[in-house]
């Protein structure tokens, strides 16, 4: 999903919530090379939330024929970048722990659904729950953020 671009975004100082995370969803996504290239896309972005989702390719299969757990990883670290940085201060991964309970096939839709847990002075944790277009739970990721003070994690 290309998230809406809107040429003259209101200013900063005008933006509920909701509207910063749009803000920083777009932001974010354009220069989001890595998560662009495996054909993710946002369908979800509030305050502290965020949801992506990707479709396993062919070329993302590893010799067992079944996702990539890397792969799985990355799009559960781009809902948690996502949703840690929806209120517009540049925050970054401190570290994060993944549980695969279950593989990925060419062809599964991934939906990778973060929600802060907390988040007290300049760190957080968040949590991401993939599951696959059944509904079935495939891995639980934990991540740990910092926030830099005094940086947007979006300029405007």
């Amino acid at each position: 999903m290309a998230p809406a671009n809107p040429s003259h975004p209101a200013p900063a100082a005008e933006r509920n919530a909701q509207q910063t995370a749009e803000f920083v969803r777009d932001g974010m996504w354009r220069n989001d090379r890595a998560s662009r290239a495996l054909g993710m896309q946002v369908t979800a972005i509030g305050p502290g939330t965020a949801t992506l989702t990707m479709t396993v390719r062919e070329d993302m299969l590893n010799g067992h024929d079944i996702c990539h757990g890397g792969l799985m990883t990355t799009l559960c670290d781009s809902a948690f970048a996502f949703a840690c940085n929806a209120y517009n201060e540049l925050t970054v991964a401190s570290g994060f722990a993944i549980d695969i309970t279950a593989p990925a096939r060419l062809g599964d839709v991934l939906t990778a659904h973060c929600t802060e847990q907390s988040k007290a002075g300049r760190t957080g944790v968040y949590d991401v729950e993939l599951s696959n277009q059944r509904g079935e739970r495939l891995a639980l990721f934990r991540g740990r953020s910092y926030t830099v003070r005094g940086k947007p994690a979006v300029a405007g």
